[in-house]
């Protein structure tokens, strides 16, 4: 089988180039609890740990960074919701997390599964890892499925390559998958033409759920559904991983999805993470503008004042390839100071179990201490900074907050 998205990843083939670079090829498959090359004990604390992961694509014009120093952690069981505008490097990272970047691109970095670095991995010992250990719903499920192959028999590949399941057992799993999300088992001998768009995102959630991986790495699962179709996918997503004990990366647009499913938010800006924190908290109240200005894009049930005045965020995205210098939200923020110019901000503490790459989440001598210029009214010596009067710049979502509008008569 030869499907047209890479939706078995690494059972044939040749690695692309960034991955002899990490780890050339060798030997047979190896079972995901084998001890790796360089292999280190997995962590008690995270099932996925990622440590300044960076890719760049190699262009005639050299080299462009998509993602930029990213990092976070993923505990067994837990759901982590990442979000931003398109362009921002949230598809790369998922698809850097098991090397399935095309031969353009450069990473580094490390991608820690169970204390192993995928990265590093030889390529007998990464096949065995995908999907047995971390598997990925693609965006797009009528792209991610052959059009040729029934469904039953691409849900059935992975056993077969992976579980070494023979036909029979193969054919009993299929049809134990697609109960579990919710399809008949005859569908298995469904063309995916002949399925619908929820049915067809539920087949690649069963397929991504064959071998039994801990960790699911979920990429916009539903995208191009309607409302009420969404509603139950990700009802379906958020059953199978607290039934399963499933760790989980869901990527979206939709900040109100990600908040709704989600335990913590990680927000991405021009390749890097600029907010992480509690869900419910990043879209309640986040402490970095972009952040704010996300939340603040969706009108909110009950509240006149968002849905008659719904505030966009102007401007575009920067070029990768020409980032501004300091902040890379600098040109659009609502918000920005004079030193926003000369900073390239880090996640700094912004809260309890919060970060924000933001100047203004850090103290006076939060500052001083990161080699950060004051504020103007810190320098000053004036303004409610020195009057020691609540600072309205402590709240950026206030910017973006839509603001009230007089009731029509």
């Amino acid at each position: 089988m030869k499907p047209t998205r890479p939706t078995n990843p690494g059972a044939a083939g040749e690695p692309s180039a960034d991955v002899r670079e990490t780890g050339p090829p060798g030997g047979g498959a190896e079972r995901p609890g084998a001890a790796g090359p360089g292999g280190a004990a997995g962590s008690a604390e995270h099932y996925l740990e990622v440590a300044d992961l960076s890719v760049a694509y190699r262009t005639a014009g050299g080299e462009i960074p998509a993602v930029r120093g990213v990092s976070f952690g993923l505990e067994p069981g837990s759901k982590l919701g990442v979000a931003g505008e398109s362009g921002c490097g949230k598809s790369t990272v998922a698809l850097a997390l098991l090397r399935l970047l095309p031969a353009s691109a450069r990473i580094s970095g490390r991608v820690l599964l169970e204390g192993e670095d995928v990265l590093a991995m030889r390529w007998g010992r990464l096949r065995a890892v995908r999907w047995a250990g971390a598997s990925i719903v693609f965006q797009g499920a009528m792209h991610s499925l052959n059009p040729v192959h029934r469904i039953g028999d691409q849900i059935a590949e992975p056993l077969l390559l992976h579980d070494r399941a023979g036909p029979a057992q193969a054919r009993a799993r299929v049809a134990e998958l697609l109960e579990q999300v919710g399809l008949p088992a005859w569908r298995a001998r469904s063309y995916p033409h002949e399925l619908s768009g929820g049915q067809r995102q539920r087949a690649m959630i069963a397929m991504a759920l064959a071998c039994r991986p801990r960790l699911i790495i979920a990429d916009e699962p539903t995208t191009a559904l309607d409302v009420m179709i969404q509603a139950q996918i990700l009802r379906l997503i958020d059953e199978l991983v607290t039934d399963l004990g499933i760790s989980m990366l869901m990527i979206s647009h939709d900040l109100t999805v990600l908040a709704d499913t989600c335990d913590r938010l990680a927000v991405m800006y021009a390749g890097r993470i600029v907010e992480e924190g509690p869900a419910d908290d990043v879209f309640a109240a986040a402490r970095h503008p972009y952040g704010a200005a996300l939340s603040a894009a969706f009108p909110r049930v009950g509240d006149p004042s968002s849905r008659r005045a719904p505030r966009g965020l102007p401007g575009d995205p920067p070029d990768p390839a020409a980032l501004p210098s300091g902040c890379a939200f600098r040109p659009r923020c609502p918000e920005v100071q004079e030193r926003c110019a000369e900073v390239d901000p880090v996640l700094w503490p912004a809260g309890p179990r919060r970060s924000a790459a933001c100047v203004r989440v850090l103290s006076p001598e939060q500052a001083r201490a990161a080699g950060v210029p004051p504020a103007p009214a810190e320098e000053a010596g004036t303004g409610p900074a020195a009057e020691g009067e609540p600072r309205a710049d402590r709240d950026p979502q206030a910017a973006a907050r839509p603001q009230p509008q007089p009731e029509e008569m």
